[in-house]
């Protein structure tokens, strides 16, 4: 991974002007961007590069990035373990190709040619496909990239939208795709703190859904837990209660006569077969990460005599194949946000700002890296341009 310099034609700082038809706001100085030539241990991969933006044509627009989350999937792909391979790119100033980092994050729009019509200066977007590469601060993108963002600055922040289009949807998804929920039914979930399960939480409580949700213990799990019900979660509990076969007569007692239905698994290993066992006959287990890094056991006795089935979930597929029902998922997500029905998932930010140097931008962003390999506790970390 590197941190990439790039630069472009700037007049007196910033301004804005029309040319052609075609609306400038400059920039000055050198825009940034985090790359890597090589899969490996990304604080081991880093570098700088600098290289000049392409120059911006009739339909194409200037974005500047806001906000740019760290995600698994961002790591893996870096690590070079993750089915979805980065572009490696040979237009970057470089003699080797390079990749840049980043899956997620929201722009605001700074140019835009004279044939762009859906998009004007001051626009925010969000990636409307995958392996874009959002851990920068400048683009020359399509207007086929962007998902527009219909609220403004005051109704959706930049980190709410950039936080947007993965945890959220990915819950939306999951909930609705593999059973058919009705309200008063049950669902289960590991990582119950994540993005993820903190959307489904909220979702599940709009949808009338009940919800268990297991947690990994630690010195302020009360104060976790309430934080969890006050989201609408129904119940939650620890990893050690749920694998306590006598704490299935406490489940039974809050099922009173209700279903399982659904169980969301990101963790793997003993946490993924405990909740297996909590579902009820016909009971659908969705995995969608393996953060214990540990393969999935589950007992024949559950096959046999349960009938449950085990799926997969992979958002990046879908939301390259299906950008149109993407747009329309986010659409509804960012109405609930906007209307304050889906609360913020918590973050720890990493600002780069004009003024910084290099190293001082590589160090930032190496913290923020850092704090989510050691474990952020369901914080997520994301990179701020100021």
């Amino acid at each position: 991974m590197a941190i990439v310099t790039f630069s472009r034609p700037c007049v007196n700082n910033i301004r804005s002007k029309l040319i052609l038809g075609v609306v400038h706001r400059f920039f000055s100085g050198e825009a940034k961007a985090v790359v890597f030539e090589n899969y490996g241990r990304p604080l081991d991969v880093l570098r700088i590069q600098s290289f000049a933006l392409p120059d911006l044509k009739d339909n194409s627009l200037l974005i500047k990035f806001l906000a740019s989350p760290i995600n698994p999937a961002d790591v893996n792909q870096v690590e070079g373990v993750y089915p979805s391979k980065p572009i490696f790119r040979k237009d970057l100033g470089s003699d080797t190709p390079l990749a840049i980092g980043g899956n997620e994050g929201v722009v605001e729009i700074l140019e835009v040619g004279k044939e762009v019509g859906d998009f004007k200066v001051g626009d925010r977007a969000i990636m409307r496909h995958t392996r874009f590469g959002t851990w920068r601060t400048h683009a020359v993108a399509t207007q086929d990239d962007l998902t527009r963002i219909p609220y403004s600055a005051s109704e959706i922040t930049a980190l709410q939208a950039a936080t947007a289009s993965v945890n959220p949807t990915t819950a939306y998804r999951m909930l609705r795709e593999f059973t058919d929920l009705k309200p008063g039914d049950y669902f289960i979930q590991n990582g119950a703190n994540s993005g993820v399960g903190r959307a489904a939480i909220q979702l599940g409580r709009l949808w009338g859904l009940k919800s268990i949700n297991v947690v990994r213990n630690r010195d302020d799990i009360e104060a976790l837990k309430n934080e969890l019900l006050e989201l609408g979660a129904t119940h939650v509990v620890t990893e050690e209660e749920i694998a306590d076969k006598g704490f299935r007569n406490t489940i039974k007692e809050w099922l009173a006569g209700s279903e399982i239905k659904l169980g969301l698994n990101c963790t793997g290993g003993d946490s993924t077969t405990n909740i297996a066992r909590q579902l009820s006959p016909g009971g659908h287990l969705v995995t969608y990460g393996g953060m214990a890094r540990k393969p999935i056991t589950i007992p024949v006795s559950l096959f046999i005599f349960k009938d449950i089935h085990l799926h997969g979930y992979w958002l990046s597929r879908w939301s390259d194949s299906h950008p149109n029902e993407k747009e329309e998922v986010i659409n509804e997500i960012f109405d609930l946000i906007k209307s304050r029905e889906l609360k913020d998932v918590p973050v720890d930010t990493w600002s780069w700002n004009e003024a910084m140097s290099d190293a001082d931008r590589l160090d930032i962003f190496k913290k923020g890296l850092t704090t989510y390999i050691e474990g952020s506790k369901g914080r997520k970390q994301v990179l701020v341009q100021q």
